[in-house]
């Protein structure tokens, strides 16, 4: 901690903001994953650390006019246990039932997760099975500016984002789910929730029957970043999950992704899982 010169605890986001325009700072939220990484020497600090743990218009889930909104400072117990996303969205439930262990998921925040941007970030997946939005705000011309991106284009590369030096990621918003919706997330890991994954898959649409409309496939821990299987969500669109359309899309789904052997697993089996990994997504699915 010898980095850091100053300390902030601002309780409004505005507060936040300024002092984030004003020079360099390390964010600081749940601190589960920053805290490992400064000590390691991945992420270094900066001059400020900018606590945003006491600004509550950055917390809780709230519903209105066909949106579901997240506050970047909700846990991954608060995501986990809220009547809402239990009814509307349990799919991220599911993956927040995943997530590390109970001490991490109190701490642990939906932001700090999005913005570490591991391309094995439980959250993301189910995220983008919903097509989520990222609400981003800075300090600009003496107010706060704001701006959205949809979590597709909000990574870059491992632990890189679209989020500028100057701004907070406030909130993730999606539509609520049309009639029908149907969504499916594995996680595979050495154990089932306290390991990071090795890959993750989820899946989505609007079910008719055997069909699948508005297919929606994303992936996780094969690529450099979390990514949606456009070519396998073509390939499902309207037709007939017949186990032969599944095998074909697991396929499909092999050929859209790029994994790197690393200690936890080769590139070779991360294809292998995510073969199989999407064949039972879909059969639970359907």
């Amino acid at each position: 901690m010898a980095q850091v010169e100053k300390y902030a605890a601002p309780t409004d986001l505005a507060e936040a903001a300024r002092l984030l325009a004003a020079g360099e700072a390390t964010l600081l939220a749940g601190g589960t994953d920053l805290m490992p990484q400064t000590r390691s020497g991945v992420r270094p600090l900066s001059g400020l650390l900018l606590n945003l743990r006491r600004i509550g218009e950055l917390r809780g889930v709230s519903r209105r006019e066909g949106a579901i909104r997240l506050g970047a400072l909700t846990t991954v117990t608060e995501v986990l246990g809220d009547p809402v996303l239990r009814e509307r969205a349990p799919v991220l439930c599911a993956a927040a039932d995943c997530f590390a262990s109970d001490q991490v998921r109190n701490s642990a925040t939906l932001g700090g997760n999005l913005c570490n941007a591991s391309p094995a970030g439980d959250l993301i997946i189910p995220l983008l099975l919903l097509d989520a939005e990222v609400e981003l705000a800075s300090w600009s011309d003496g107010r706060l500016a704001h701006r959205k991106l949809p979590l597709c284009d909000f990574f870059v590369g491992p632990g890189q984002t679209r989020l500028r030096p100057d701004e907070v990621l406030t909130a993730v918003v999606f539509a609520e789910p049309a009639a029908g919706f149907v969504a499916g997330f594995k996680k595979f890991g050495a154990r089932p929730a306290l390991d990071i994954s090795i890959v993750s898959v989820g899946v989505a649409g609007v079910r008719r029957e055997d069909r699948l409309t508005g297919a929606r496939v994303a992936l996780g821990a094969v690529a450099p970043t979390p990514l949606r299987g456009r070519r396998t969500e073509a390939l499902l669109e309207g037709q007939p999950l017949t186990e032969d359309l599944i095998a074909a899309a697991a396929e499909e789904a092999a050929g859209e992704i790029s994994p790197i052997s690393d200690v936890r697993a080769s590139a070779w089996y991360r294809t292998e899982l995510v073969r199989v990994l999407l064949r039972r997504t879909l059969q639970d699915v359907l």
